[in-house]
């Protein structure tokens, strides 16, 4: 099977100077054990967050720094990386084992991976100023939304329980059922003097939300 990583190029608006380079940073280590995009993800994910912290610091110079900090995390995470995959359909590029049968869909995961790896992949093609550049233009959408600063249900939880009880929350995993690929999780959280509410999700941490959803529409 061929893959036209030109239209890639097109997308991000760069040439590669070295075409291997760019293959690698989309190669998963079940395809290719030894020649894979591990460690150029691990530098993908510090290029992408300097190249975070210094925007947040030209379009925020006077923001508090545990404001910033919030900012910075839902442009840096998984989930953010895995939207900018999506936008760009990595899944067309990215070679994994089941590379031939395309009803096994690459996992999110993998692809939030790939998307940092090809960050780190075009720092070490094209270098600092031209990966920037690439990175704001790929989450300028993101960036924009960064001025209303969303705190998760988990973090409120946490400073009400904080403030209330000088406590943490505690989390109770009930129950994970489903099939390995597709799991439900239910969870359970209490404060202090509370019962256990509990909800579902598809991961411990989207249940471990949605419980605190629950706890703090009926306490606060």
């Amino acid at each position: 099977m061929k893959i036209d990583y030109q239209n890639l190029e097109k997308k991000i608006k760069i040439s590669f100077k070295n075409k291997s380079l760019l293959v690698k940073s989309l190669t998963h280590k079940s395809f290719d054990k030894k020649n894979n995009n591990e460690k150029i993800e691990f530098l993908g994910d510090r290029v992408l967050g300097l190249v975070m912290a210094k925007k947040l610091l030209e379009i925020y110079p006077n923001e508090k720094e545990g404001i910033l900090d919030k900012k910075f995390a839902s442009l840096v995470n998984k989930k953010t990386c895995l939207e900018i995959a999506k936008k760009i359909e990595l899944d067309k590029y990215v070679l994994t084992f089941n590379l031939r049968n395309k009803k096994n869909l690459i996992e999110d995961k993998v692809l939030s991976d790939s998307c940092e790896a090809l960050i780190g992949s075009i720092y070490l093609d094209q270098g600092f100023q031209i990966v920037e550049k690439v990175i704001l233009n790929l989450w300028s959408d993101h960036i924009k939304k960064s001025i209303v600063t969303h705190i998760d249900a988990k973090t409120k939880l946490q400073e009400f329980s904080l403030k209330k009880f000088k406590k943490l929350p505690v989390y109770k995993v009930i129950s994970n059922t489903g099939p390995k690929h597709k799991p439900l999780f239910k969870v359970g959280v209490k404060l202090h003097d509370t019962k256990f509410y509990v909800s579902q999700g598809k991961s411990k941490k989207d249940a471990e939300q949605n419980a605190a959803v629950l706890c703090l529409n009926d306490i606060v």
